[in-house]
């Protein structure tokens, strides 16, 4: 009696604690198939101000985070293509030092996606 007792028991507990992932998981906000540039050009903005400041490692961090946003933007694939290599300039000139051409590409890439 106490083995079925037992059983019964763990098969209520694991039906229940399956229900409540299901939950869980149903409760989840789906994900977007469309990228709108705005996180971008956020991080893109950000990465300005810290040039303009001379310090050099969070605009290496911005502009890695807009590096890999910008390949998931949708919409024209040529500006897409266009944008992202400014950013890829962008980040080549901060690690050389070039304040103004980076901010250059940087405004150039600002120009694409508006």
């Amino acid at each position: 009696m106490k083995v079925i007792k037992n059983t019964a028991l763990f098969l209520l507990l694991a039906f229940s604690l399956g229900s409540i992932s299901v939950i869980a998981y149903a409760e989840e906000a789906p994900k977007s198939s469309v990228y709108s540039p705005n996180e971008v050009i956020m991080h893109i903005e950000k990465a300005k101000v810290e040039i303009t400041h001379s310090d050099f490692v969070p605009p290496s961090e911005h502009l890695k985070a807009a590096r890999s946003l910008s390949e998931k933007v949708t919409g024209n694939p040529e500006i897409v293509k266009k944008a992202t290599s400014h950013i890829i300039q962008a980040q080549i000139k901060v690690n050389k030092g070039d304040i103004k051409g980076a901010t250059a590409e940087l405004n150039a890439t600002l120009e694409l996606y508006n």
